[in-house]
């Protein structure tokens, strides 16, 4: 059910008297079978008047970000700023409302005659670009500034972007745990905390760490694993490119009193000069490496491991191994800029070519991350009045649109996220590890 101003569809040809209406440009570009309710500044509307969720066009500013940037980048730009809004969703967690949207969310083709009429409708002055929203990185080819794609400079510029939020910000979505990778539940009831702690527990048995040994975590985020590897009595170099999330972390490791055991530098991982390691634990960074990049950054962590040495890389991939690696338009230009996703198979078959490292183990924990997400939506909602006064509406709206729709992605088999074992082997090619796994899942 559609309603209009002064026109109206006949046969999916709009009618030659008057302009169209905002509502049945959408009804036009988006086939005509909603199932969700859209209504715009212009009064108009459409579909079902009871639809649990809806969308709502407020301003003509967010008319403009539709029509210049179609598809998912316009429509963030119109939701971050204000000018869009999903109805019948907290903006800290927009899953249900994301997930109906999905569904109708499929655009057609219109006629020649139907997109004149659009875009006559429209007006001209909604074909020129305007600013974006401030929380919008620069595009890939205005990046150069920064450096080439994954040099040193432009890699700190990147994670500065992403994770020099506010640790307070942070809190607030992560929890206690301050950990922004995916979790680990024990069973489907756990909290989000016990989750975290089982996910780190898991990755320290997978690499076989006891007290003594010494471990380098890459990218080591808030130092959650440096914290809980330290606690039992291992060494622990941590480095992050995030100076907020360097000196948070610091802080962190001189109040639970590790200091002779873990420390946490703000550096790039290639500055680790120290080897002889028994394990490396790499945690969400390989999604910001670059595929191209995989052979010098695995050897980089075989030449720092002793010969036995365990590397646990935890990573978010694709489902297949045959997609482009870069990330879509909101992703690339919001939140992970240069990100690039593969397969576990392209992840494997890198890191066995280097030589001198075998895969022992892999496993996926889709699901885990889309729990994961879910509970960091939760935690957004609960503290969403202190998040906006934090880093203000806008910042706190892109985070809500970005965890709900990754949790969609997730659940629906778009992305997943793996981990892969391997050890050093010495020149033999020989291996001392037991027959059989030796952690408890």
């Amino acid at each position: 059910m559609t309603t209009f101003k002064d026109s109206s569809l006949h046969n999916g040809t709009p009618a030659a008297a008057g302009k169209m209406t905002l509502a049945e440009i959408f009804e036009a570009l988006m086939g005509g079978h909603l199932t969700v309710r859209i209504t715009a500044y212009d009064g108009s509307a459409a579909g079902p008047e009871d639809a649990e969720f809806g969308l709502h066009l407020a301003t003509p500013r967010g008319t403009t970000y539709l029509v210049t940037a179609p598809g998912d980048l316009g429509l963030a730009r119109a939701y971050i700023s204000g000018d869009l809004d999903l109805t019948g969703a907290h903006p800290g967690d927009p899953y249900g409302a994301l997930r109906a949207l999905a569904s109708d969310l499929n655009f057609v083709r219109p006629s020649p005659l139907t997109l004149a009429h659009v875009a006559r409708s429209l007006g001209i002055e909604h074909f020129r670009p305007i600013a974006p929203p401030p929380q919008e990185a620069l595009p890939r080819w205005r990046r150069f500034t920064e450096g080439l794609r994954h040099s040193r400079s432009r890699d700190a510029e990147v994670i500065h972007h992403h994770y020099d939020v506010s640790n307070t910000f942070y809190e607030w979505v992560l929890g206690p745990s301050m950990t922004y990778t995916c979790a680990v539940y024990p069973e489907l009831e756990a909290s989000l905390e016990t989750a975290q702690d089982n996910k780190y527990r898991l990755i320290f048995e997978k690499l076989r760490l006891k007290p003594g040994d010494r471990l380098l975590d890459i990218g080591c985020g808030w130092g959650g694993m440096v914290r809980y590897a330290a606690r039992r009595g291992v060494k622990v170099i941590g480095a992050t490119l995030s100076a907020e999330q360097a000196q948070w972390a610091q802080k962190a490791i001189v109040e639970e009193g590790l200091t002779e055991l873990a420390e946490v530098r703000h550096s790039d991982y290639r500055d680790i000069t120290e080897t002889g390691f028994d394990a490396v634990s790499s945690i969400g960074l390989t999604e910001h490496i670059g595929v191209a990049n995989y052979p010098a950054y695995f050897g980089f962590i075989r030449d720092r491991l002793r010969v036995g040495g365990m590397l646990l890389n935890h990573c978010i991939t694709r489902p297949d191994n045959h997609k482009r690696g870069r990330a879509g338009s909101f992703i690339d230009r919001y939140v992970f800029p240069d990100g690039e996703l593969t397969g576990s198979g392209k992840i494997i078959s890198k890191l066995q070519d280097i030589g001198g490292m075998e895969v022992v183990h892999e496993e996926n924990f889709r699901d885990h991350y889309a729990m994961t997400l879910r509970d960091w939506n939760h935690n957004l909602v609960e503290h969403w009045e202190e998040a906006v006064d934090e880093v203000g509406e806008g910042t706190a709206r892109l985070w809500g649109l970005y965890m709900a729709g990754c949790r969609i992605g997730f659940e629906r088999d778009i992305v997943q996220l793996h981990h892969v074992l391997a050890t050093k082997l010495d020149d033999y090619g020989h291996n001392d590890l037991p027959l059989r796994p030796w952690w408890d899942a």
